[in-house]
């Protein structure tokens, strides 16, 4: 039996392109094409519920956001993965803290979509280009309880927003040289290389709340 897969996108265009490219691949085949998130309640109650749904972020970011919360929440078991055409950090981290297991670009070749939904599959999530962490490491290692003091947990808070690190500094009233160092025992703590990494490994240690 195929894996199933659903598709949001708000482009009609792309939408029909992005499934016919899926249905091309041998273990795969597209069952709902959901036109936007005003379609996604109604669509997906009328279809057979897929094993992964791609939910593309790029023309409204925040509906994005809101279709895979509301995905996330109601049908626990689909797997979300999110499409987008950059890998802006903040985009990234967003679409993490609503559900995504996997942040997919939309330049890939065929061959590394097809990939990339075989291991959403079989793994529950993807490791790819687009997020510069280890996802195998995040999500396998053992849930361990670390200190962390109550100023790191606070610059954690922070660090899963919009704001800069010079701006963090600001709002904590310390040098950006403080903040620096917050930020680089963190790293170390968590064993991550980036910001994104730090936010996905907050969320799975529930140390921040999605």
């Amino acid at each position: 039996m195929k894996i199933s897969i659903g598709i949001v996108d708000s482009h009609p265009l792309c939408l029909k392109s992005l499934a016919m490219m899926i249905d091309s691949f041998k273990d795969f085949n597209v069952s709902v094409l959901i036109n936007g998130p005003g379609e996604l309640p109604g669509k997906i109650r009328q279809s057979n519920i897929p094993d992964i749904m791609l939910i593309d972020i790029n023309t409204f970011p925040d509906d994005g956001i809101t279709s895979a919360k509301w995905i996330n929440q109601n049908y626990p078991t689909i797997k979300l993965a999110a499409l987008s055409f950059s890998n802006n950090e903040q985009t990234i981290i967003n679409m993490i803290k609503a559900g995504c297991c996997a942040f997919m670009l939309m330049s890939y070749e065929p061959e590394e979509l097809e990939h990339g939904l075989e291991q959403i599959h079989l793994k529950g999530f993807f490791n790819s280009d687009a997020i510069s962490t280890n996802y195998r490491r995040l999500l396998l290692a053992e849930n361990d309880m670390f200190s962390i003091s109550e100023r790191e947990k606070i610059f954690l808070s922070y660090a899963c927003t919009d704001l800069t690190y010079k701006e963090i500094a600001s709002v904590m009233n310390l040098s950006e040289r403080t903040i620096d160092g917050y930020r680089e025992a963190l790293f170390h703590k968590f064993k991550v290389q980036s910001r994104v990494g730090l936010a996905v490994a907050s969320i799975r240690k529930d140390l921040i709340r999605q």
